[in-house]
């Protein structure tokens, strides 16, 4: 059986996350240290919080290199959750210029709304899927739990996506070979988010068969 590894950086409360991954019958475990991350079979990381904040703790943790040999060398499939995944980006420009970690040829930017919608956009909302994700195969409703003020917003090269509207279209979902991320909140959002959760544990043993 294929183990996950959730990484704790210290932003989120991970349980959530977890607790949907036991319900699933996976092995899973949160963790931080090297030697889990290295012998996991896949790797989630989740998120809520300032970009700055999130990537300072993993430098302090001193596991960005450890990532970048797990995910770009070792191609060990890894989920990305809300601000776990906008990590996943080149930049983000919340609260000034943060360097992220450069997988994904994308930079994160403030929601671009109308003035009769708020920031932080928290909720229910319905993605549009644009190309055919192994992440999204049989969701229920494409309606899904957000909490964010900050995304990516243009296609990157190279990625199958799906987008949201909240004042103008962001990227919900991306999928870039073992490299796969969420906007929202799977583990928040009910049938259709386990369901995601659960595509994400088969792409993983179909990866490793």
């Amino acid at each position: 059986m294929s183990q996950f590894i959730i990484i704790d950086y210290s932003v989120s409360n991970l349980s959530s996350v977890k607790n949907a991954m036991v319900y699933l019958n996976c092995d899973v475990k949160i963790s931080n240290a090297i030697k889990d991350i290295e012998q996991a079979s896949a790797l989630i990381l989740p998120g809520v919080g300032a970009f700055g904040e999130g990537m300072s703790n993993l430098r302090n943790l001193e596991l960005i290199d450890v990532l970048n040999k797990a995910v770009l060398k070792d191609k060990k499939p890894i989920l990305g959750i809300c601000l776990g995944f906008q990590l996943f980006a080149r930049s983000s420009s919340e609260m000034g210029l943060n360097k992220g970690l450069g997988w994904i040829d994308a930079d994160v930017t403030e929601l671009k709304v109308t003035n009769d919608l708020r920031l932080p956009h928290i909720g229910w909302n319905t993605i549009s899927v644009v190309d055919d994700s192994p992440l999204l195969k049989d969701i229920p409703d494409p309606n899904f739990y957000f909490v964010h003020s900050f995304a990516m917003h243009d296609r990157p090269e190279n990625t199958k996506v799906s987008t949201c509207r909240y004042g103008s279209d962001f990227i919900a979902t991306i999928h870039k070979e073992n490299i796969l991320g969420t906007q929202f909140h799977p583990e928040k959002s009910h049938a259709s988010g386990l369901t995601v959760l659960r595509n994400f544990i088969r792409f993983v043993e179909e990866y490793h068969a």
